[in-house]
């Protein structure tokens, strides 16, 4: 049995799915999600060698919560927006499908699925391959929130309360009003998707809010400290300051 797991927030596209599926008894539905947030948590505990999945959903959209998973199954996307289609193919998906949804288009992305799929490739074992990939598309979309796991829970942080990114190994340590959270992204990113007149890389291991510079102060020959108004300080490179200038217009 293919394990199978629905994930759109229109009951009734949904049930249109699980009436083509009847179709392909060899495909099990192990759940059934509304959204981004139930999706995470059942592909968790079933792992499934299939999802459905579709884009525009709120509370977390399609892509948002793939960035969340560490294991990622094969992914047929289904939405009614198909300017998002090539962006989807670039996530490595295995199909996309355009609602309203025809039993025939259904039948061949069956079919695509089947041809591709081995018991050995179940289970999310594509993992970093399309974990990759989600993060190179990503990395084309401004940013306006940024969705983090918080142990058990996920977090979603709107970029206005930001303060500053700091590099931490493989991760990025996200610092906010309310707190600090960890982000398995690189600064690079960041940089790409942050709006550049609102944040600066001052040094390779930090990014400021702008709103949030309080002072620069000289350290060192060719190097200053930012003094934010929260009371962090965070270094500044030579390279960082000619850019921070240009931005606030020193």
């Amino acid at each position: 049995m293919i394990k199978t797991i629905l994930i759109d927030d229109e009951p009734l596209a949904r049930s249109i799915l699980v009436e083509y599926l009847q179709s392909h008894p060899e495909f099990d539905i192990v759940a059934e999600c509304n959204d981004g947030f139930e999706g995470v948590k059942a592909i968790q505990q079933h792992r499934p060698d299939l999802i459905f999945l579709d884009i525009q959903m709120p509370k977390l959209t399609g892509f948002e919560m793939l960035e969340l998973l560490d294991e990622h199954p094969q992914i047929i996307f289904t939405t009614a927006f198909d300017e998002f289609a090539i962006k989807a193919f670039e996530k490595n998906a295995i199909d996309y499908l355009l609602k309203p949804i025809s039993p025939d288009r259904f039948n061949k992305s069956m079919e695509k699925f089947k041809a591709n799929f081995t018991p050995s490739n179940s289970g999310g074992t594509s993992s970093q391959n399309t974990k990759e990939k989600i993060q190179e598309s990503m990395e084309e979309q401004s940013l306006e929130r940024i969705v983090v796991k918080n142990g058990s829970q996920i977090k979603i942080i709107p970029v206005h309360q930001i303060k500053y990114l700091e590099a931490y190994d493989d991760y990025v340590k996200i610092h906010t009003t309310d707190g600090m959270y960890l982000k398995n992204k690189t600064m690079s990113s960041f940089e790409k998707q942050l709006d550049s007149k609102q944040f600066v890389r001052i040094h390779r291991s930090f990014i400021i809010k702008v709103d949030q510079l309080a002072k620069m102060e000289p350290m060192e020959k060719d190097s200053y400290i930012a003094i934010l108004h929260s009371g962090d300080k965070v270094n500044i490179s030579k390279s960082g300051y000619a850019r921070l200038k240009q931005v606030i217009g020193l």
